[in-house]
């Protein structure tokens, strides 16, 4: 039988440890192709490349017997899954991984992570998709301890398949492999970032701005993704790419939208 075709992408670039650690776990499950930003793009969401060329190149990073076949590209993740898809690969993917970013994507962070919105391209174009994240931002993180986690979820999601409109998104606590107590599937945890600017002046005169800002959880459940982090297990939400808030459509149905 065929080994499934496995997209790796992620948005940290592509030299980045978690995604050499993916890419070292998806060798055991299938055909790997990697397309990842040439740089760092964390924070990009869904951003793509309108105003500007896009370029890519095939690459060496490993050259070691049965090394992947894997290309940079100087877009954003999102323009790594299209460019893939559309340009690089001999056939459609049976799934793309994104990962394992340097961080936690857990709760109101998926908005912003271009990790995660790698795997929305996907899932967009109706290939099962996951993100992955660890929790711990460090350069020299230790991924060892979450790749028997990562290689189980894509194994299941391979046989189990992921429903369409759907994209999972993992996030994996710091701990050891000892450690970690399960996986659990959760909702999204309710929370928001509390953001100020840190103003600063340069040697010239000009004012310039650093981002900082305090995450704020505003939820006590016990069946959230923070809630699973905080408590040593793997944190699984299903997330969709239809923003449409359903319970909502009667409420303002009830408007008097027609009425002059």
């Amino acid at each position: 039988m065929r080994k499934p075709l496995i997209l790796v992408t992620n948005d940290d670039g592509i030299t980045a440890p978690g995604l050499r650690s993916l890419v070292r776990c998806m060798k055991e499950i299938g055909e790997v192709v990697v397309v990842a930003p040439d740089s760092p793009q964390s924070g990009m969401g869904h951003a793509i490349t309108l105003d500007n060329t896009l370029y890519s190149k095939r690459v060496i990073i490993d050259d070691e017997k049965g090394a992947p076949r894997e290309y940079s590209c100087s877009g954003t993740p999102a323009d790594c899954v299209k460019l893939a898809l559309q340009e690089l690969l001999d056939r459609r993917p049976d799934i793309c991984v994104s990962g394992i970013n340097h961080g936690s994507n857990a709760s109101i962070n998926v908005i912003y992570s271009g990790t995660m919105s790698a795997a929305i391209e996907a899932g967009i174009e109706g290939i099962p998709a996951i993100g992955f994240s660890l929790c711990d931002y460090s350069w020299e993180a230790d991924f060892i301890p979450c790749e028997a986690s990562v290689k189980r979820i894509v194994r299941e999601a391979l046989a189990n398949g992921i429903p369409k409109g759907v994209v999972l998104n993992v996030n994996i606590p710091k701990s050891n492999h000892s450690e970690i107590k399960g996986i659990k599937v959760c909702r999204q945890a309710r929370a928001n970032w509390k953001e100020k600017f840190d103003k600063r002046t340069n040697p010239s005169g000009k004012n310039y701005y650093w981002l900082t800002g305090e995450f704020q959880l505003l939820d006590k459940g016990e069946d959230t993704d923070e809630w699973a982090l905080a408590n040593g297990f793997v944190s699984i939400v299903p997330t969709q790419f239809d923003l449409t808030a359903h319970h909502v459509i009667q409420d303002v149905n009830n408007w008097k939208l027609n009425e002059y």
